[in-house]
């Protein structure tokens, strides 16, 4: 099989019409630039060159031999050029998972970061929750996922994953405004409850703090949609706790942070740690930037 190298060395030659020239040219010496054309001139079976008293002259068929392998060493070039774009992560794809909260609060602004930087870069995202996205890790179908763990449901992460930590949430207490429910949990014994599905480490992190309060707390409604929390909240037909990425300012609504030491929820990043995708960094570093400033319930890591 014919050599890029030895071709590269044929076009350089044939141009200069001289092996030091083209040594000089290629960084090679002219004894090296020698032994390349001779081994193509026993792969091909063509004489390549006439020696001549004071130099060397092209044949024929060392000039149809450059015109034939043009097009093979542009293709080259080119596959040489994309490589070193996939392994610095100008081109390439990155498979994100994210919770829901965290696709609206914290992607959007990451992969627009990303966007302005690798622009050419396929970036595609998935959403699910912690024990979903978890498994898609495992399995290689997502480089790097946001999850999420409660102060009172702390989570252990399977061996081979490497987490980042991102920001911490404080968790807040919803009332319909101009209730005659009061703002700490204690007092709150006997109001009805609105929560997340039932087994989630909302939900457990619910019950848990309202035991540490002193009574258990009575769920009248579950969803795991935030905007349909906030929608029952203002309609007077519970309380809820959440976490502060999902928290927007409601009319109807009032919003107190729970001061409990362990009222927070922390969001961080994981990703194989074997994973090499030359994208990653950069993701993280998106992300990082990505955690809002100057909030009062959102603490960067």
């Amino acid at each position: 099989m014919l050599k890029p190298l030895h071709l590269l060395t044929l076009k350089a030659v044939v141009r200069s019409k001289s092996f030091a020239i083209a040594a000089r040219d290629l960084g090679y010496t002219a004894s090296a630039i020698s032994q390349q054309i001779s081994a193509l001139e026993k792969e091909t079976g063509l004489v390549l060159f006439e020696r001549e008293a004071h130099g060397i002259r092209p044949t024929t068929a060392a000039h149809r031999l450059v015109d034939l392998s043009a097009r093979a060493l542009a293709a080259m070039d080119d596959l040489d050029y994309q490589v070193r774009e996939l392994a610095t992560g100008a081109t390439g794809r990155l498979r994100l998972g994210s919770f829901p909260t965290a696709s609206v609060r914290l992607v959007p602004a990451a992969l627009s970061a990303l966007g302005e930087t690798h622009p050419r870069a396929q970036i595609h995202l998935d959403e699910g929750e912690p024990e979903e996205l978890i498994a898609s890790l495992g399995s290689g179908d997502l480089d790097i996922a946001l999850v999420y763990e409660y102060g009172l449901s702390p989570r252990q992460w399977p061996d081979g994953l490497t987490c980042h930590h991102l920001l911490r949430e404080d968790l807040i207490l919803l009332r319909a405004q101009g209730s005659a429910l009061g703002a700490h949990l204690p007092h709150l014994a006997r109001a009805r409850w609105i929560t997340s599905r039932e087994g989630t480490a909302g939900a457990l992190s619910l019950t848990r703090l309202c035991a540490a309060a002193g009574f258990d707390a009575a769920i009248a409604f579950r969803s795991n949609n935030y905007d349909v929390v906030r929608e029952l909240v203002s309609a007077g037909l519970g309380v809820a706790v959440v976490p502060a990425l999902s928290h927007v300012l409601s009319e109807g609504i009032e919003a107190t942070r729970l001061t409990q030491r362990s009222a927070h929820r922390r969001v961080m990043a994981l990703h194989r740690a074997e994973n090499s995708n030359p994208l990653l960094a950069t993701m993280l570093d998106a992300l990082r930037r990505a955690v809002p400033a100057g909030e009062p319930y959102l603490h960067p890591a």
